[in-house]
Formats: structure tokens, C-alpha cells, sequence
């Protein structure tokens, strides 16, 4: 495919990008070879989308960049009538920064530059069938991952025969968006940094979800993680495994793939069990009741899985071992309600957990999955594979005093081979 100089390239988008009146969106994404990561504010980000709106101060660009966990929105005034440079100034800031891929759509014709290692621009621009209507309202609907006239999600049953999200499914809808997103966040991170290898068309990324039941995320994140950069997804060739103890979710996700024509398969076990042909390199695990989560966190471990996703369901182990213990002083006031009680097992469960991941080598973030306004069950740890385990030291000492302290018996700890004062595999 020929190429151009991408300064050039550039330089022919930058006229778009600063044409109020045809400009319906652009998106800036990925980051070129051998480049850093692109910023915005001094914060790396992953992606950015630009827009102009109508606001009751005039004309404005609305830039929206996404970093790994949330969506940051600035206005910038725009037109030479006001006097005002700043779109102008925060369109250059943005050309400057070393995105790998632009697309740009206008009210006539769609542009798409990709930079090469080279620098160098590829550019594919086509015309519209029909000139379209810009939208230039501020009140806009939350930028979705998936659309909900999307085929994945009307195969799954969360959206109608016309495209929109069932009433009684808009929980699973947003529960789906969010992990998807955090997804995508963490699987551009570990690609940027190395952390994960760069998958082909024929060696795809291997992907895990433990306890996949319907396989809600299993068809979603394959969906978005496959889909073109040009349409909002990553690019990224890979196949999906669900597993899951029930032969009847297998069967019904089995049809489902073979309908949507996706690279995935089902097998049947116990997600401590289950044997897959080649371990995975990302492990997804979505509410696994219980210690199922820690039989999942184990396995990831045991595969090496550069990238775990868990969001943890309930956490009666933990919670039955405090009601037996007596409570170390000065905490009783902790543990005499029910309520506080049982919201400290769970802190104090996937805390454990998060202190043995980083024992085993893992760099680990706990954050927030949905709004708590949708689930009380809103954590998610995110782990990603940097070193080699721990043996000793402040690590290792910090997870001894704190089982110590509260005399549990994690049962991620045993699967792990560790206890408080044992080495790894003692």
C-alpha cells in the first residue's frame, strides 16, 4: 500500500480537524512504534475522540481522553470570530503527540492514517454515499464500547430484535460495558509496555473466562477486543475459551459462537479442574462465588497469565472464619455488627488476595467495576504478571502480620502453597 510522509498526512487531517462546520467526530488511538505513550493534560492516555458542540457560550471542541480507568471531557472555544485560539491550540497539541492511528469522519467523506515504523502514513479516505447531519448537542449519550443494536448483544439476548437494551437487562448491559472497558484499558497497557506478546492472525492472544456461564463477557470482550481500531475496538486477533461446570452452557455457547462466527470454544470442568490445550494468557473471572475466585486467581498463577481480571462475588470464607476467632484488640467494634462485620470480610479478603498476587510476582490495582448504585459487588482486581515471586522481605512479612493478626486461613493461600512464616511451595 503506498505511503506518504506523516507530517503531511497530518498536516491534510489537521484541516478537518479544524473545520467546525463539516467535522462530525475523529478519533485518535494506539501510539506509534518506539514512541511513548500520547498525553493529554500530563496524563497518559489511550484514546481520544473530538467533536464540535453547541454550548450557550458558543461553539466549542470537545475533546474526550480516556486513560486506564475513566473518560476526562474539556471544551475548548472555537472559531476566529471570538478571538479565541484554544481549539486551534488543543488540536496542534494533540497532531504533536504520537498516536499510531487518526480517523477522522466529516459531514462528506471518512480518513483513516495509520503510521508506520517508519513514520510514515498509510491513508485510506473514501466518500460518503450521502452527505450526513452533524449532532452538535452537548448532552450525549456515554460513549459505549459496544453499541446496543450491536449482533453480539441481540444473540445474547440483552438487546431486542430492534436494537435496544431490554428493560430487564440493563444491569447485565452496563455490568458488561464497564468490564469490557477496564478490559480494553488493561489489555492496551500490557501490550504497550511489553507485558503481553503482540498476537497474529496465527497465533491470537489466548483468552480465559472462569465461570463463564452464558458467556456474557466471553462474546462481548471478543467482540470488542477483535473489532477494527477504525470502528472503536482494539484490532487484536484472539481466541476466547469460556469454562464452566455446566454441559448445558457449554452446548448453548458453542451455538451462539457458531452463529456470530467467533474463534471461541467451551469446556466443561471445575474451574480448578478444567485442563485447556495451552495456557492462557489473560484470565478473566467475573463474580466466581466465593472461594471459586481464589480457585481462579490460583490457576491463573499456576498458567503464569501475564494479565488477571477478577471481580469477585461474595466472600463467606473469610466471613465465617471472623465469626469463629475471637477479634484482635483493638477491633472488636468491628466485628459486633453483623453489617460491619461482613463488609470487613470482604475488605479484608481481597486484600489478602491482592497481597498474595504481588507475592507471586503481579503488580496489582483494586478497582471499582461498576457503580455501587448497581451492585454491591463492585471490586476489581486487575494483575498483571511483572517479576518473579517473592520469597521474603517487607512483602512477605506485611501478609504474615496481617493473617497473623486476624488468625484466617486464606484459601487462596493454601491453594498457592503458602501459609504465614512458609515459603512458596513449602
Amino acid at each position: 500500500m503506498p505511503t506518504e510522509p506523516l507530517l503531511r498526512a497530518l498536516a491534510r487531517m489537521r484541516g478537518h480537524l479544524l473545520d467546525a462546520d463539516t467535522l462530525v467526530r475523529a478519533v485518535a488511538s494506539g501510539r506509534q512504534k518506539g514512541a511513548g505513550v500520547p498525553e493529554v493534560g500530563g496524563r497518559p492516555v489511550r484514546r481520544v475522540e473530538l467533536r464540535y458542540v453547541d454550548l450557550k457560550a458558543g461553539r466549542h471542541l470537545q475533546v474526550t481522553s480516556y486513560d486506564e480507568t475513566q473518560a476526562h471531557t474539556a471544551n475548548f472555544l472555537s472559531g476566529p470570530a471570538t478571538g479565541s485560539h484554544a481549539a486551534k491550540e488543543a488540536i496542534d497539541d494533540l497532531l504533536d503527540q504520537p498516536f499510531g492511528n487518526w480517523h477522522v469522519e466529516t459531514t462528506t467523506q471518512t480518513h483513516h492514517v495509520r503510521a508506520t515504523k517508519r513514520l510514515e502514513a498509510v491513508v485510506h479516505s473514501a466518500d460518503r454515499a450521502e452527505p450526513v447531519v452533524v449532532q452538535r448537542g452537548h448532552d450525549r449519550d456515554k460513549p459505549r464500547m459496544l453499541a446496543e443494536d450491536d449482533p453480539v448483544l441481540k444473540a445474547l439476548g440483552i438487546s431486542d430484535a430492534q436494537g435496544r437494551v431490554k428493560p430487564t437487562r440493563q444491569a447485565k448491559y452496563r455490568q458488561v460495558e464497564e468490564f469490557v472497558r477496564l478490559l480494553d484499558a488493561a489489555i492496551t497497557d500490557a501490550l504497550d509496555k511489553g507485558h503481553l506478546r503482540k498476537p497474529t492472525e496465527a497465533d491470537p492472544l489466548r483468552i480465559v473466562d472462569l465461570g463463564c456461564g452464558n458467556a456474557y463477557l466471553t462474546f462481548a470482550a471478543h467482540r470488542h477486543l477483535t473489532r477494527p481500531t477504525d470502528e472503536g475496538g482494539l484490532g487484536v486477533p484472539v481466541h476466547m475459551t469460556g469454562v464452566d461446570v455446566k454441559q448445558q452452557s457449554a452446548d448453548h455457547n458453542s451455538r451462539v459462537a457458531a452463529e456470530l462466527g467467533i474463534d471461541a470454544d467451551f469446556v466443561v470442568g471445575t474451574i480448578g479442574d478444567a485442563e485447556l490445550p495451552d495456557a492462557p494468557e489473560v484470565v478473566l473471572a467475573l463474580h466466581a462465588c466465593d472461594t471459586a475466585t481464589d480457585d481462579a486467581l490460583a490457576r491463573a498463577v499456576e498458567w503464569g497469565a501475564p494479565l488477571v481480571l477478577a471481580a469477585p462475588c461474595c466472600h463467606h470464607d473469610i466471613a465465617a472464619q471472623l465469626r469463629k476467632a475471637p477479634t484482635p484488640a483493638p477491633y472488636a467494634v468491628l466485628t459486633r455488627h453483623g453489617i460491619l462485620r461482613e463488609r470487613l470480610a470482604d475488605t479484608l479478603t481481597d486484600g489478602i488476595r491482592a497481597a498474595l498476587l504481588r507475592l507471586e510476582g503481579y503488580r496489582v490495582d483494586v478497582v471499582e467495576f461498576v457503580g455501587s448504585e448497581h451492585t454491591p459487588r463492585n471490586t476489581m482486581l486487575r494483575a498483571t504478571r511483572t517479576g518473579s515471586g517473592v520469597k521474603g522481605g517487607s512483602l512477605k512479612k506485611e501478609y504474615d502480620d496481617l493473617v497473623g493478626t486476624w488468625g484466617v486461613r486464606p484459601r487462596l493461600a493454601e491453594l498457592l502453597g503458602r501459609t504465614a512464616g512458609d515459603r512458596p511451595g513449602s
